[in-house]
């Protein structure tokens, strides 16, 4: 995100927009503040910020292409994976589509995981080093949640639009199977003032206080460390709040696999989804889910209140996967006789407080950022949902999805034509590795955005746990 460095008002930051007008920082009339700038050509590619203190000209940032391996239903056939070797994968097949093989081919790697080991404290260089890429490209990690996957995209957009780099690859892994174990805590101080002792005497007497209970390992929950509820407990408070009713989550999840099954079908996917330890479709793809089979689901999530909706069927598994995208300038691109997909033109990031907010309104839900994000991205640019060809929502949860449709409306936004929502399906049916999925969606959609051949425009919105959302827009002019 580009700033001016010339001073400001303390109570009044501003963001510069592609332009190089300032207009005022989010959050000023919502809890969910966090704005970021668009990362180019909001106006077309002739867009450009005028020169001053600080202040980089911005240039179009190309979204090129994208790689991903089947994600997998967790404790399957990726039960032994690990996020470099997953994450290694997508990239190398990145490599290998577009030829990123020679020395600076690509000027740096953005990626995160969410699950990680200690191991992994410098996940994208270490890919770097074991993939295809030139040894000599730098790398950083990137964790944001749910949200990874995209804010590594903006990460490297930003840097692109000021011309600090020509080419980029962004995205992430996750993996719930190979989770990290820590120690019990409690071993954790003894064994730390055994090493701090001084003397034989002083480290046994340390070790007595250890007991057969410490030995039992600290596993990954998921539940917020604020409130102690899973995301899905979460998310069944919001589905009441906002009334989503059962059939309507069922109807979204069965779409969501059929359109998966039919993007597969139709070659859509061809090149984004490179083969890996004997799948070659995402696992958690049901091509013949109907309404009448989830129907038949009990229900799992929000089981202390009356009429519960939230099914195994429409909520999304813990996955396994990875996925990245290859971000450029236009003259990049086009020096290697690359295609251009679509553009990244705008992005937003927001947060709720789902501790003491308007949770049980629905206002504040932990996966109602984006009801806030995408409107005001929507007012800083002068567009409105109607604007938009592809509508692509992180489905978290089918009530989610519908919680942030109905919030959208509420706001005054309008509705969403269903014929553009998720196209191609999206998480319900691939599967969501929590930091791989923004990287995900930004590759479909700009296929999408680039198989009509005419100018296009596509919305995403990703919810994070936290209580943080990461939305963006992608336009093919």
């Amino acid at each position: 995100m580009s700033e001016r460095d010339d001073k400001r008002d303390a109570t009044a930051p501003a963001v510069t927009t592609v332009s190089g007008a300032e207009s005022p920082a989010a959050g000023a009339e919502s809890p969910a503040s966090g704005a970021e700038s668009p990362a180019a050509g909001a106006e077309g590619p002739a867009s450009g910020a005028p020169h001053g203190p600080g202040l980089a000209r911005t240039r179009p940032v190309a979204v090129v292409g994208g790689t991903r391996i089947p994600f997998a239903r967790s404790d399957g056939p990726y039960a032994t994976a690990s996020n470099q070797e997953m994450l290694t994968a997508a990239v190398d097949g990145l490599a290998e589509r577009y030829g990123l093989d020679e020395p600076g081919a690509v000027g740096e790697l953005v990626a995160g995981a969410v699950l990680k080991h200690s191991r992994d404290f410098n996940l994208a260089r270490e890919t770097v080093l074991g993939s295809k890429l030139d040894a000599r490209t730098p790398a950083y990690d990137i964790q944001q949640a749910c949200g990874t996957g995209l804010q590594a995209v903006i990460a490297a957009a930003n840097k692109i639009a000021l011309g600090q780099t020509d080419s980029a690859i962004a995205g992430g892994a996750d993996t719930a199977s190979d989770a990290p174990l820590g120690v019990n805590d409690t071993l954790r101080r003894i064994l730390l003032e055994v090493r701090r002792a001084k003397s034989p005497g002083a480290r046994l007497k340390a070790l007595a206080r250890v007991r057969p209970a410490h030995l039992v390992p600290d596993i990954p929950r998921n539940a917020e460390p604020r409130t102690g509820l899973s995301m899905g407990e979460h998310a069944a408070v919001t589905a009441r709040a906002w009334g989503v009713p059962r059939e309507e989550q069922d109807q979204l999840a069965a779409a969501s696999h059929q359109r998966l099954a039919a993007a597969y079908d139709s070659g859509l996917l061809s090149d984004l989804v490179v083969p890996f330890r004997g799948l070659d479709r995402d696992q958690n793809l049901r091509p013949g889910s109907t309404v009448g089979k989830l129907a038949t689901l009990r229900p799992v999530f929000g089981l202390d209140a009356p009429e519960p909706t939230m099914t195994a069927g429409n909520s999304t598994p813990l996955t396994d996967g990875a996925a990245v995208v290859l971000l450029a300038s236009d003259a990049w691109a086009s020096a290697r006789g690359l295609p251009v997909l679509a553009h990244l033109t705008a992005y937003e990031t927001a947060a709720v407080d789902f501790v003491e907010g308007d949770v049980a309104g629905g206002e504040d839900g932990l996966l109602m950022a984006p009801a806030y994000a995408v409107p005001r991205m929507l007012e800083r640019t002068g567009l409105a949902l109607s604007d938009f060809d592809f509508v692509e929502i992180h489905e978290a949860f089918a009530s989610q999805v519908l919680a942030t449709l109905a919030a959208w409306e509420k706001r005054g936004l309008g509705t969403v034509d269903r014929s553009r929502l998720n196209v191609a399906g999206s998480s319900l049916a691939t599967g969501h590795p929590f930091a791989a999925t923004g990287a995900r969606i930004v590759a479909t959609l700009a296929k999408l955005l680039a198989e009509r051949d005419a100018p296009g425009r596509g919305l995403i919105s990703v919810c994070a746990a936290g209580g943080q959302g990461v939305t963006a827009i992608l336009e093919r002019w």
